[in-house]
């Protein structure tokens, strides 16, 4: 407990009158003060009683003095340069833990910076609480133009899974304790926790404040599934002759590795996993059905959803994607208000994953039949045949590089360090990436996510390196890049074992466009060309790169993770190489008005 003041009690002294007082008539005479804390070193407090070690974010007005005396006992402060990464750095952070990341902020613009990582954080499921300062409420409520006056409280609510404002120090104990269970129970999210400045500063008795303090138990507890969901949902697999299993990041958050790993093998099911779920079984297991993905999903008549929604990531469950044969599904989720969202649900198990595959797996016996060798042939000649494709693709060595190039050499580099955390965003850069580098291991892939967010990069790389201490390499879009690039800052000044490398084609999907209008002024999807990314790296510290062949990028690749130092590959590739929007195109409008 950090005590801001203490008052010993002294010795036996004379009164005005010279007579001996005892230490029980000067107490009797003297009022002396108890010793004393404060709403800062009891936010502290809150925080290590709970075993959160670690705050991202960036100090200013009313939280500077916060963020030191974390510092001085023993927590981890991690300052960015924009409030933004930081809140992805604890978003990602949370979803590797499953403890919540903190992200603090100071008030109103503060806050909003994070607040974009917050909403991310609770559409993607990442537990996460921005903490952020905020004006008196007395000013704020009548509207009388506080410093950065902002209603901080209800500008969050939207967009989180819970909104508290702490008003007394007594209360913070109890404030931090709802936001951390609101956080992680059930579907996990974001959660938002207002602290006014005057909060912080207000002093209380410290053995009040130590009693107030609350050590959350079982802040997730296990839902079991009802055994009917389950013994439903085994009979609808046991009918299946083309069965699917469709893995998403919440089968990868569950940490029910081993249980998910035994249900796919005993089961004989193939498997889809989705971007972030890759890795739960290596993508080289014989039952991946990842490159047959769009034969698979038209072709399977029972699909087991574990961890994943039927959004737009996989076309609402409907549709061409889908293909024209009858579907039956089955959910594996902890919400039921999940179930049926776009598609009819056959046989929902609502629990948490852990809970509901281990009773899916229990009831797999003897005589669960596994799916005909017309199936998984089926399935095993098309991937092969996809295999093909892309190898012949990967072995061509055009200049400049392409995506395709450029990706192989990083494929063969990261397949030798299994281990490695691996960030990637943008369009093209992301689409090819997903498709081509392999994960042996969970929960090693971060991307875009279900919001599809430009902007993480730099955010989740740093946010993955603290939280793992394994090194990390971030793929990014050049455009991608530019949303956190001011970043690297950050990544040098703590030293991260950070890589980036910056898919360089001089502009956002491609560097080709042109003013129609032959004006000075670049096309609206235009870059600098030839822009050297590597120069800012160096500028902080760091070492930087600048390749033009899968050689040189391979080398690159191999000396910045024997190195372990921050570092930036400045990866240059055919400015024609990408495709509008990448795979998104139907969801990119195009004028085809003629103006006359």
């Amino acid at each position: 407990m950090s005590i801001a003041m203490t008052v010993p009690v002294g010795k036996a002294e004379n009164d005005t009158a010279g007579n001996t007082l005892n230490d029980t008539s000067r107490h009797a005479n003297i009022v002396s003060e108890a010793p004393t804390t404060d709403g800062f070193h009891l936010v502290i407090d809150a925080l290590k009683a709970n075993d959160i070690d670690t705050i991202f974010g960036l100090v200013g007005i009313p939280i500077t003095d916060l963020a030191r005396l974390a510092q001085a006992e023993g927590m981890r402060f991690i300052g960015f340069r924009h409030e933004q990464h930081a809140g992805h750095a604890a978003a990602i952070a949370g979803y590797m833990t499953q403890k919540p990341g903190i992200c603090l902020t100071v008030s109103a613009p503060g806050f909003l910076n994070g607040l974009t990582a917050l909403a991310n954080a609770t559409t993607n499921c990442f537990p996460m609480i921005l903490i952020s300062g905020s004006s008196e409420r007395e000013i704020v409520d009548l509207q009388q133009g506080d410093y950065e006056e902002m209603d901080q409280l209800n500008a969050a609510k939207p967009y989180c899974k819970a909104a508290y404002r702490v008003l007394h120090a007594e209360d913070i104990g109890v404030g931090l304790a709802r936001a951390i269970r609101a956080a992680v129970s059930g579907r996990p999210g974001g959660v938002y926790l207002d602290l006014p400045a005057k909060l912080l500063a207000q002093t209380i008795d410290a053995q009040k404040a130590k009693d107030s303090l609350i050590r959350v138990i079982d802040a997730a507890p296990r839902q079991i599934p009802a055994p009917d969901a389950v013994q439903r949902a085994l009979d609808v697999i046991k009918g299946a002759k083309r069965p699917l299993i469709l893995l998403g990041k919440g089968a990868s958050y569950a940490q029910a590795d081993a249980d998910i790993r035994a249900l796919i093998e005993k089961t004989g099911i193939p498997y889809l996993p989705m971007s972030m779920a890759k890795g739960l079984l290596p993508d080289t297991h014989e039952q991946s059905a990842a490159a047959a993905r769009s034969f698979v999903l038209q072709e399977a008549d029972v699909v087991v959803l574990i961890g994943a929604r039927l959004n737009w990531l996989l076309a609402h469950g409907k549709g061409k994607t889908w293909g024209a044969a009858p579907k039956k599904f089955v959910q594996i989720d902890i919400s039921p208000t999940e179930i049926d969202s776009n598609v009819a649900i056959a046989a929902p198990v609502i629990g948490d994953i852990g809970s509901c595959v281990s009773a899916l797996l229990a009831g797999v016996d003897a005589n669960f039949g596994k799916p005909s060798t017309e199936w998984t042939g089926a399935i095993a000649e098309r991937k092969n045949k996809n295999l093909a494709k892309m190898a012949a693709t990967l072995a061509q060595n055009p200049s400049p590089m392409n995506f395709h190039s450029a990706l192989g050499a990083i494929r063969d580099v990261l397949k030798q360090h299994p281990d490695i955390n691996l960030v990637n965003e943008g369009a093209n850069t992301l689409d090819y990436a997903r498709a081509i580098i392999d994960q042996y291991q969970p929960r090693k892939r971060f991307d875009s996510g279900t919001w599809g967010v430009m902007g993480i990069g730099m955010g989740f790389a740093i946010g993955a390196a603290v939280t793992s201490g394994q090194p990390v390499v971030a793929i990014e879009g050049d455009s991608a890049f530019g949303f956190s690039g001011m970043e690297l800052e950050t990544i040098c000044r703590y030293e991260l074992p950070v890589t980036t490398i910056i898919f360089n084609n001089n502009g956002v999907y491609r560097g080709t466009d042109v003013n129609p209008t032959g004006g000075k002024d670049v096309a609206p999807t235009v870059f600098v060309k030839g822009a050297r990314y590597d120069k800012m790296i160096e500028a902080f510290g760091g070492i930087g790169y600048h390749v033009t062949t899968p050689e040189e990028l391979t080398k690159a690749l191999q000396a910045s993770i024997a190195a372990g130092k921050p570092a930036l590959i400045n990866a240059v590739i055919d400015e024609a190489a990408g495709t509008e929007s990448g795979r998104l195109t139907n969801l990119n409008p195009q004028s085809a008005a003629m103006k006359k």
